[in-house]
């Protein structure tokens, strides 16, 4: 496959899908989720020769995890769209209307950013909520998902694809890539895609950045933490830490180091060791913890910036919350983090100082998700600051154009005082 010529093709589609009908682009939406599944069973079966080979291939267990889509996947990913079908229409939103001067009217309008490439995890599901939501908002879409759920994304794909064309999107509306080798050529296409959204490692991502003149936007890695203060609840901050490692232990949204006031320590480490026992959890900490609990010691020189995705937690003793927030803000990730305190004013301070995406209080970090948000679903978790941050839904695939309505006005009778502006906001 041509990757420059097709993204060339994608680029002229992209004003049609703009400008369809959201009740069309809603049909769409329908129809994938009825081909789902009406395909069910194939899906599943797609989804086991990826198993199979990912257990030949000794791939990691939390790894695994992500690959499967079974009836609990299609199920969530019937959800989401159902919700999806359910949102306002992105487009066409007017953010600003001003009289410039009597005949001359300024309106901001939203609309899609146009061809956008996704390069993703191998995750099933994912290749549903992206595809969904580009589609929703009016947007052509480059799909690249993981090789080793090579087979599943190649139906998942094919049913959406076909869905969408028979509720009459474009044609060219939605590609796949399946070659590694496409991803380089997908970078050098700065004439036909508007923006880049990585999935993955760090490594990853920052290859991605590196070797493309395209704008990127996404995360790198998920380093999560919540802080224990000395003025939480036990009730609330031990089913939270469980929660927030174990409930999905494989995602980028799941807690990863755990800080604690040393004030309430030695009451607090051993209650909490025993839950992450028996949720099969492995603490890794420092000496000073160690003579508290039982742990893995951290060897000297490794850096917190850690993000294990898997049953293994960092615990961390800090002497303030300026401590544990002056420790986010150097070893996280800015993605989400988390404060467990009863101190509303503790809370503010922490939830001003700490630079994420997302900042809680006494809620388990797996909520950083767009589903959740009720945004429908997500394309990924943005921790930059332009465009759009935290979990990327319908909002942050819309960019906006300004127009222009006027009866003849020139800019020279403005420069020569012949005529003046008033600016009134309509």
């Amino acid at each position: 496959m041509n990757i420059r010529e097709e993204t060339k093709q994608m680029k002229l589609a992209s004003p049609l899908l703009a400008a369809t009908a959201m009740e069309k682009r809603n049909e769409a939406l329908a129809c994938i989720r009825e081909a789902l599944n009406a395909h069910k069973e194939e899906i599943f079966e797609a989804n086991r020769k990826d198993l199979a080979l990912a257990r030949e291939n000794h791939v990691a267990p939390a790894v695994v995890k992500r690959l499967t889509f079974n009836e609990a996947k299609l199920s969530d990913v019937t959800a989401e769209l159902t919700s999806l079908i359910s949102l306002p229409d992105p487009i066409g939103k007017v953010t600003l209307d001003r009289e410039l001067d009597e005949g001359l009217r300024l309106t901001r309008v939203t609309c899609p950013i146009g061809v956008i490439g996704v390069i993703f995890e191998a995750r099933p599901d994912a290749l549903v909520q992206i595809s969904s939501l580009c589609l929703k908002s009016g947007n052509c879409a480059i799909l690249k998902g993981g090789k080793e759920t090579t087979y599943t994304n190649r139906i998942l794909f094919s049913l959406i694809h076909e869905a969408a064309v028979k509720a009459g999107l474009p044609e060219k509306c939605l590609l796949q890539a399946e070659q590694h080798n496409e991803i380089d050529e997908l970078l050098e296409c700065h004439d036909s895609v508007d923006l880049l959204i990585p999935r993955g490692s760090n490594a990853f991502v920052q290859y991605i950045m590196n070797h493309t003149s395209i704008p990127v936007l996404g995360h790198a890695d998920g380093v999560c933490h919540m802080y224990v203060d000395k003025d939480y609840d036990i009730k609330k901050a031990i089913p939270l830490i469980i929660d927030g490692k174990t409930q999905y232990t494989a995602a980028c949204n799941a807690v990863e180091t755990v800080l604690v006031h040393r004030d309430i320590a030695a009451d607090f480490l051993p209650k909490l060791a025993d839950a992450l026992r028996e949720a099969s959890v492995t603490i890794r900490s420092s000496e000073e913890v160690s003579r508290l609990i039982p742990v893995e010691i951290i060897p000297e020189g490794e850096s917190w910036h850690r993000e294990y995705l898997d049953l293994i937690l960092a615990i961390k003793l800090v002497s303030d919350v300026d401590e544990a927030i002056s420790h986010i803000n150097t070893y996280g990730s800015h993605h989400t983090d988390c404060i467990i305190t009863e101190n509303d004013e503790t809370a503010r301070r922490f939830m001003t100082l700490v630079d994420s995406a997302g900042v809680y209080q006494n809620a388990s970090t797996r909520f950083a998700d767009g589903f959740r948000y009720g945004f429908g679903a997500e394309v990924g978790i943005s921790t930059s600051k332009i465009h759009a941050r935290g979990p990327v839904g319908l909002e942050g695939l819309v960019s906006y154009k300004y127009n222009l309505l006027g009866h003849g006005q020139i800019v020279g009778d403005y420069a020569s005082g012949k005529k003046k502006f008033h600016f009134r906001d309509l």
